[in-house]
């Protein structure tokens, strides 16, 4: 079997895209893969057309050895937008070898360590992003749909006024929201707080110990993530679990924080950190420090398979996101996705990633340029998304 072409299909989605790519192979066995860089994807798609030549030919069957060639011929290292193209390349490459052999891609994971993965779901506005303002109730209520829908895990985040975001008034509206969450939920709902990389180390140490109090599951990338070195001092004052991650595209990125425990949850995202080969990389390094991964899955229905087939695996395994129900959206373009009952995704014994990808449904929701929204500060100045 050789790989004789890949395909990008970038699909619009609302007020956003997400990106698509098709290995094609002589024996007609096709894999899907996803980018997990949004609002970035035409440059993807660039990488992709450059790594195109170097893969027409190839046995697909050689994941790790294409992996390498991908990520260490062009001389200067992979990082986030070749990262992302060979995330996608990756995955796809692992559904048809599963496809080939008949079998589930878990089973060549090495097989099912668990029978359910848990997953947490976004509360409380568009994006998970919290009450805006002062305005607590609608997240209150949004937590309780959620738990009467039988979701075990909610994620909320920072409230926003419009799109400004003031740090400090931040905090202090996300302590209440804290406190009426846990007051609303009960103890047997896990809490998990995203920062969105947001803060800087005195808000975030602020929020971190006030927020202890109310056991959240974690607080994720409470910090940006351009210096991992900065957790170094948040890590030694706070109890509060801590999460990070999802911005990283290797195993090398994740060294200080995993090497050095300063994290107690690796935020790795399948589509953007290599793929399969190196999320299974990064687990198994973050196993030798009691580290447990929380895959980021804000995407497409290929990055909820590939993480799930991943997080089955996984047996340092904590919880995947889950912005949402699989099988809500995109259902034309992917008329079978995951299985989700009670809080959990399912496994099945689909080959595969276990979906199916629709081409000509796919070509009937065009790729519009679309931005993140641009947050700001009170007096004009750029904040993170």
């Amino acid at each position: 079997m050789r790989i004789t072409n890949i395909v990008s299909y970038p699909v619009g989605i609302g007020n956003r895209n997400v990106l698509f790519v098709v290995v094609e192979t002589d024996e007609g066995i096709e894999g899907i893969g996803e980018s997990g860089l949004i609002s970035r994807e035409l440059a993807v798609m660039g990488a992709i057309e450059h790594l195109r030549p170097l893969l027409i030919g190839q046995d697909p069957n050689r994941i790790e050895h294409l992996w390498q060639i991908l990520f260490r011929s062009g001389f200067f290292p992979a990082q986030r937008v070749l990262s992302a193209a060979i995330s996608a390349i990756d995955i796809a490459l692992w559904d048809i070898k599963a496809k080939a052999l008949n079998i589930p891609v878990y089973e060549l994971l090495g097989g099912r360590v668990r029978d359910r993965v848990a997953c947490y779901t976004h509360v409380g506005g568009p994006g998970g992003t919290g009450a805006q303002g002062a305005d607590v109730g609608r997240l209150i209520e949004s937590c309780l749909e959620a738990k009467e829908a039988g979701w075990k895990f909610l994620r909320w985040g920072p409230p926003l006024v419009g799109r400004t975001f003031e740090p400090r008034q931040a905090v202090r509206m996300a302590i209440k929201q804290f406190e009426a969450v846990r007051e609303a939920v009960g103890e047997e709902i896990e809490i998990v707080f995203d920062v969105h990389t947001r803060l800087d180390i005195p808000e975030a140490l602020w929020l971190c110990r006030e927020v202890e109090q109310f056991q959240p599951f974690f607080v994720e990338d409470p910090l940006r993530s351009e210096n991992p070195d900065s957790y170094k001092m948040l890590r030694t004052r706070t109890a509060v679990p801590l999460a990070a991650g999802e911005h990283y595209s290797s195993k090398w990125e994740f060294r200080p924080l995993v090497e050095e425990e300063w994290i107690d949850y690796a935020r790795a995202d399948v589509c953007i950190c290599g793929g399969l080969t190196e999320a299974k990389k990064i687990a198994g390094w973050c196993e030798t420090h009691y580290i447990r991964m929380a895959p980021h899955n804000p995407s497409g229905p290929v990055s909820t398979a590939a993480s799930l087939h991943f997080s089955l695996t996984c047996p340092n395994f904590g919880v995947q996101e889950q912005t949402g129900r699989p099988g809500i959206t995109l259902t034309d373009v992917f008329p079978v996705q995951c299985e989700w009952a009670d809080g959990y995704l399912l496994p099945s014994q689909r080959p595969g990633l276990g979906i199916e990808f629709d081409r000509e449904a796919a070509k009937r929701h065009p790729f519009q340029m679309a931005e993140l929204p641009q947050v700001r500060r009170l007096d004009g100045s750029v904040t993170n998304y």
